[in-house]
C-alpha cells in the first residue's frame, strides 16, 4: 500500500486563523458558514462586526457571538499536526497568569499535563498502574480543579418558580447547555430546550461556557455572574 507524505505547509491553510495568521488556538467556528478562527481573535472581531471574516456573510444582525461554537474536534487536529504547539500554549498561559500575580486556572494546569504526556516518548503505549490511578483520581475530581465562576440563577417569568438555592459555583468550561439541564431537572420541567437563558437581557447559546460569557458579558463587573432564566415562549 503505497503512502504519501504530506507537508506541514501544504495544510497550513486549513488549521491557520485567518484574523492572525497563527495556528488556531481555542478554535471557534461560526455555525453559518463553519469558518473557523481563535476564539480571542474571532470575539474581538465580533465586537464591532456582525459577518463573517472569511465569507463575509451576515452571522446575525445584532447578536453575532451567539453564532459561534468551540471546536473541539478542530483544535484536537491542530494540536496533533503541530509538533509543540500545544505545549507552547499551556506554558503561554501560566506567564501570563504568573506576570498578573493570579493562581493559573485549572483548565490552564490540564493542558499542559495532557501536552507533557502527549510529547513522552518513553511511553510508547504502555499503560502503567500509576498512570491508571492518576486517571482515576482525575476521573472523581468532577472537574473541582478547573477555573470556577459564581454564578446567581434568577428567574424572571411569573411562568416558571425561583430556585431554591439560586447562587451556584462550577466550572469555568460548563456551558449553557448545562445550565439549562440543570435548572430543568430542578424545576422537574419536561424538556430542557424549554429554557432560554440570559445574560444583560441578551439570550445565551446553548455552546457558550460560562468562562467565555464572563469574558463577552460580564468582564469588568466585580460581582457574581447574574443569569436569568425564562421559558422560551415568554417576550422581555
Amino acid at each position: 500500500m503505497l503512502t504519501r507524505k504530506i507537508k506541514l505547509w501544504d495544510i497550513n491553510a486549513h488549521i491557520t486563523c485567518r484574523l492572525c495568521g497563527g495556528y488556531l488556538i481555542d478554535a471557534t467556528t461560526v455555525t453559518e458558514c463553519l469558518h473557523t478562527f481563535c476564539r480571542s481573535c474571532l470575539v474581538k472581531y465580533l465586537e464591532e462586526n456582525n459577518t463573517c471574516p472569511t465569507c463575509r456573510i451576515v452571522i446575525h444582525q445584532s447578536h453575532p457571538l451567539q453564532y459561534i461554537g468551540h471546536d473541539r474536534t478542530m483544535q484536537d487536529i491542530v494540536y496533533k499536526l503541530v509538533p509543540g504547539l500545544q505545549e507552547a500554549e499551556a506554558r503561554n498561559q501560566r506567564e501570563f497568569y504568573r506576570k498578573l500575580g493570579l493562581e493559573v486556572p485549572g483548565d490552564a494546569k490540564g493542558e499542559a499535563c495532557s501536552a507533557k504526556q502527549h510529547l513522552d516518548p518513553h511511553r510508547d503505549g504502555e499503560t502503567k498502574a500509576d498512570d491508571t490511578e492518576e486517571k482515576q483520581e482525575e476521573d472523581g475530581d468532577y472537574h473541582r480543579s478547573d477555573e470556577q465562576v459564581s454564578i446567581c440563577l434568577e428567574c424572571n417569568s411569573s411562568k416558571l418558580r425561583g430556585l431554591k438555592r439560586k447562587w451556584i459555583r462550577c466550572s469555568a468550561q460548563a456551558t449553557v447547555l448545562h445550565l439549562k439541564k440543570f435548572i430543568a431537572k430542578k424545576l422537574n420541567l419536561s424538556s430542557f430546550n424549554e429554557l432560554d437563558i440570559l445574560c444583560n437581557e441578551e439570550i445565551l447559546g446553548k455552546d457558550h461556557t460560562l468562562k467565555f460569557v464572563v469574558v463577552t458579558r460580564w468582564r469588568f463587573k466585580k460581582a457574581p455572574l447574574l443569569l436569568h432564566y425564562r421559558p422560551k415562549m415568554d417576550l422581555l
